[in-house]
């Protein structure tokens, strides 16, 4: 052996360029079974969007993503996903072995002893009372919900919860959120709530139609007494109340809380003050709450609270309740394929993710886009992840502003928004995220001035070429879909050709910010707009106004000039 490498040795001392023609070698394999080693775990693919420029773009259409994530091994974990969304969903011939395996981390009954541990750090707060069966056309839980498949924990849910005033938390499918007053469901065997939380591995949360439930034992009784319930107005008693408010209560000692309380806990959304008299129930065709009444009519001191007003038995004081109204929460992809495209196109910043929530909500059916975005999938948007001509979703999300884009879709809705709105909210997006803020130094920066300047004009012309090479364009103003939904969301669904059920869009209004609205807390103290860039977008604004009225369509709203 020491002959050999004597051998050796000489050698490569003769001939040192082979010496470190191998060693090269050498490394090189070395790095090409590490990085094989690193495609085992999850892929990451962050959504994008651009403004006009080369450099930036609304982003790479998803059958990009596809394309690339089919190098994946934890891609083809994917389909497990779609169980949850009912057989329209074509599941793949590998779905068996993924369900057998539930997960990477070790047996069923390793993950639930796991989520035991994390269950009794959590009693100071919350007492765990089981896994309860779900049904997604009858919630267990029926409050308040979110998703997050990314970042879910169980201390996030519960907080979520616990500030609202609900009794009971529940978690399913690792990454889904749901808040009650009541558990209105049968137990499940302990084995089946069996996976993961997706922001903490060491936690069980819920599994496949299952919840894993928790009472929240230190929920504020102060916030479970008023919680966040909205005030919605004084309106005339409808005509047949025990049909429109089908449950109500006698209170010799009335108060807001009280009735709020009652009705919370009899599941229902809308609590509506009389007098001495509760009564509870949805907004329906015969009780609207579209015409408001001078609020002195329902001035009536509360027997139980002499600072509150309690309405009249002719004038009821309506508060929405923190129950969650579930007629249009259920949402799927089209049952057969869509025959025609339809465009949700809007300048970015213009309200468009929104306009998605609103639609999902209205419709019953996903939206899907052009582009894809793994926070917005993660928060809810399933269609996000459908390549945009699957056919499969209501409408398709797009920013594009090209003649042969536009030219793609059959039919479509431009949202429009003012422009000076609209700037602002996306450069929040691009610093800040979907419902976040661009810091302070971006504002006073060089980052903002050379926003306005490649934004602004985009703003202008995508609206022209929408008008111009659309087909069958409905043009919605932003401003006018917040000031009258319920009219404008009727003409927006029947562009898509869905019939438009009225106690569905009052659904819709009750539930129409969804978890994507800025909170307005953060405004800037001051006007980031100087002389020259109103001087230059109110330019854009004449231009498309004019635009507009060429085609018979109103021009845009009085507020877009700045006064």
């Amino acid at each position: 052996m020491a002959k050999l490498l004597v051998k050796l040795q000489r050698y490569f001392r003769r001939k040192p360029v082979r010496f470190f023609t191998l060693l090269a070698l050498y490394l090189a394999a070395g790095s090409l079974v590490f990085l094989h080693s690193g495609f085992a775990g999850e892929p990451t693919v962050p959504g994008s969007q651009r403004g006009p420029g080369a450099s930036e773009g609304p982003g790479l259409p998803y059958l990009g993503v596809m394309q690339l994530s089919r190098g994946f091994k934890a891609a083809a974990t994917m389909p497990a996903v779609g169980r949850r969304h009912g057989p329209w969903f074509k599941s793949t011939s590998k779905e068996p072995a993924e369900r057998g395996r539930a997960g990477d981390y070790g047996s069923t009954r390793s993950r639930v002893l796991r989520g035991r541990s994390g269950r009794e750090k959590e009693e100071d707060r919350a007492r765990y009372i089981g896994c309860y069966v779900d049904n997604t056309r009858r919630r267990t839980l029926r409050g308040m919900s979110f998703f997050d498949y990314k970042k879910m924990t169980v201390f996030r849910c519960q907080d979520n919860c616990a500030e609202r005033g609900y009794l009971y938390a529940g978690l399913e499918f690792g990454a889904e959120c749901y808040c009650g007053h009541k558990v209105q469901a049968s137990n499940a065997s302990e084995s089946e709530c069996n996976m993961e939380c997706k922001g903490e591995r060491s936690n069980t949360c819920g599994g496949v139609n299952r919840l894993s439930i928790y009472r929240l034992e230190l929920a504020q009784e102060s916030a479970r007494r008023y919680g966040s319930a909205i005030f919605r107005g004084c309106f005339r008693r409808p005509d047949n109340i025990s049909i429109a408010l089908p449950v109500s209560q006698l209170m010799l000692n009335m108060s807001v809380d009280k009735c709020v309380d009652f009705c919370t806990e009899k599941e229902y959304p809308l609590s509506a003050l009389a007098g001495t008299a509760c009564h509870c129930g949805f907004p329906t065709t015969l009780f609207t709450l579209h015409e408001r009444e001078d609020e002195q009519l329902c001035a009536q001191k509360c027997a139980g609270e002499e600072f509150e007003s309690c309405g009249t038995a002719e004038y009821l004081l309506v508060y929405q309740t923190q129950v969650q109204d579930n007629r249009c929460m259920d949402r799927r992809f089209l049952p057969t394929r869509a025959k025609q495209l339809v465009a949700l196109a809007s300048f970015p910043g213009a309200g468009n993710t929104w306009a998605r929530h609103l639609i999902e909500l209205a419709t019953g059916f996903y939206t899907g886009s052009y582009y894809f975005d793994g926070s917005l999938y993660n928060k809810g948007f399933k269609g996000e992840r459908d390549h945009w001509r699957s056919g499969r979703t209501i409408c398709i999300k797009t920013h594009e502003s090209g003649q042969k884009e536009i030219e793609s879709f059959d039919s479509a809705i431009l949202l429009i928004r003012n422009p000076y709105k609209a700037l602002m909210a996306e450069f929040n997006r691009k610093y800040g995220g979907h419902i976040g803020f661009a810091a302070h130094a971006h504002w006073k920066g060089k980052e903002w001035p050379e926003f306005v300047a490649n934004y602004a004009p985009w703003w202008a012309t995508h609206t022209l070429d929408w008008l111009r090479y659309g087909k069958k364009v409905l043009v919605v103003h932003f401003e006018d879909l917040k000031r009258d939904l319920f009219v404008q969301l009727q003409r927006m669904v029947g562009l898509l050709g869905i019939a438009a059920c009225e106690d569905r869009l009052l659904c819709v209004e009750g539930q129409k910010d969804g978890n994507f609205k800025r909170s307005g807390l953060r405004k800037l103290e001051y006007d980031p707009y100087t002389p020259e860039m109103r001087k230059m977008i109110s330019g854009y604004i004449k231009t498309v106004d004019t635009a507009l009225k060429l085609r018979n369509l109103s021009g845009v709203p009085d507020d877009y000039y700045p006064r």
